[in-house]
């Protein structure tokens, strides 16, 4: 079960490093947390950076062997993580979405963004690092971050660490077997319903020009499916796209 083990880390640079590192001469149970206080250089996706201030938040990396899953359902982790987050801050907001690939969001503003690092051997998943930044008590945000909020800044609540932690990884748990059990179509079919705006018109861009589109859904692959107004379908895989 997710959470079964858990490492309590004061100080690192990231915990998907560090988990990373783990690996290199240890056996980990799956389902491993290596949890940090302090995460000095929490890493998005790309080059992208992750901020969160010191014993207010949750950042974690959750070590997996999805040794069943099928490389052509890659994306089916994405989105079994996704589902899991997103089924937690379900509990507490409502309008949660998820930004395609794997931002969350709470209206128009990101609340946690996930990281994922898989590894493949003899054509099969052998690990995946599951690395998560979530806002919880946080109230003031410094860095140049367009759009972030915190479950305080939301309820005007503040809450235990570990009690969400727990409860989390209880969401990410219940996805993850789902996943595990090859239930795609439920998890298409579920992220497909919290995609962040879907049906709307809006404003992108490609490499080659500024375009609005509609997102109308996404392909087994990952690919974000935009409608555009001649009524072309477009797929784009990641880093093809920019939302504006």
């Amino acid at each position: 079960m997710i959470g079964s083990t858990t490492i309590h880390l004061d100080i690192v640079d990231s915990t998907n490093n560090y988990a990373a590192k783990e690996l290199l001469t240890k056996s980990l149970n799956e389902g491993t947390l290596f949890v940090a206080k302090c995460q000095q250089a929490g890493r998005g996706t790309g080059l992208a950076s992750w901020e969160s201030a010191d014993g207010l938040n949750l950042t974690f990396t959750v070590v997996l062997y999805p040794l069943c899953v099928a490389l052509s359902h890659q994306f089916s982790i994405s989105q079994a993580i996704s589902l899991g987050v997103s089924d937690f801050l379900s509990r507490f907001v409502s309008d949660v979405s998820v930004k395609w690939p794997n931002d969350i969001y709470v209206n128009d503003k990101k609340i946690a963004g996930i990281l994922i690092e898989t590894a493949i051997t003899g054509g099969k998943f052998s690990r995946a690092l599951i690395g998560i930044g979530l806002n919880i008590n946080q109230e003031v945000f410094v860095s140049d971050a367009p759009n972030p909020v915190s479950l305080r800044n939301l309820t005007g609540k503040t809450y235990d660490l570990s009690q969400m932690l727990a409860e989390l990884c209880s969401c990410l748990d219940n996805r993850y077997r789902s996943l595990v059990r090859g239930d795609y179509f439920i998890l298409q079919h579920d992220y497909g319903k919290l995609l962040y705006r879907k049906g709307v018109w809006a404003n992108y861009s490609d490499q080659d020009s500024d375009f609005e589109g509609k997102i109308i859904g996404i392909e087994v692959d990952g690919r974000l499916q935009i409608e555009t107004r001649t009524g072309e379908v477009r797929g784009f895989y990641f880093k093809e796209v920019a939302f504006r």
